[in-house]
């Protein structure tokens, strides 16, 4: 399972992008019994997506020298490691996986891989200043699409409207960068500071802050 990037940004807090080249039951037999995967998730491209992303968070723990014993998800199926504080986040874009992890704010992270039909569907979530901002360009419409993921990862709960809830600022899109992101509901308001890579493979779009408003 090749490392394709890995970045930390401090103790215990840092993201990672893998290549699953593994069959699904040598990832299985290395994790706990808490990550093995469902059997109704019959698909080997799902299985390996699901073992695939659990195999690197333990990983990424085994690293930062914590313990790690599998995930379980509350009522809202967000994730969450058992026994732990630590807060997680997951994504996939077969055959790639990334995880972020962090000791001290939520975190989202969402990797993505553009493809045209993005052109026709990725504005229907956007506001019309977003929407102007990304002039149909379609790896910039995968980087608002990607961020907007991630801070639906950060808030966890569900019945958020990505073009009312879920909002970014202007950027200009380079191979990296950072992005504002904003959070608005009835019971929260947070800031959201992101950062992405817009590579030939894929976009990934990570967490740097996450503060109230």
């Amino acid at each position: 399972m090749p490392l394709h990037e890995i970045h930390w940004s401090g103790t215990g807090s840092g993201w990672a992008v893998w290549r699953v080249e593994e069959e699904p039951e040598f990832l299985a037999n290395e994790l706990p019994q808490a990550d093995q995967c469902p059997e109704m998730i019959i698909f080997p491209r799902k299985r390996l997506e699901w073992l695939g992303g659990r195999y690197l968070l333990r990983y990424m723990f085994r690293e930062a020298g914590l313990s790690y014993n599998g995930l379980t998800k509350d009522e809202f199926g967000k994730p969450h490691p058992i026994g732990s504080d630590v807060y997680i986040s997951l994504s996939n874009a077969f055959p790639f996986v990334a995880a972020q992890i962090h000791t001290q704010i939520p975190v989202g992270i969402d990797l993505e891989i553009p493809r045209p039909k993005m052109v026709q569907i990725i504005p229907r979530v956007l506001t019309d200043l977003e929407k102007k901002d990304a002039a149909a360009d379609p790896q910039k419409l995968c980087v608002y699409w990607s961020a907007k993921e991630a801070l639906y990862k950060i808030y966890g709960k569900r019945n958020l409207n990505f073009s009312e809830n879920l909002l970014l600022d202007p950027f200009e899109l380079n191979v990296s960068g950072s992005i504002i992101g904003h959070i608005i509901t009835s019971d929260v308001r947070w800031r959201v500071e992101l950062e992405y890579l817009a590579g030939p493979l894929f976009v990934l779009t990570t967490t740097k802050m996450a503060e109230q408003e």
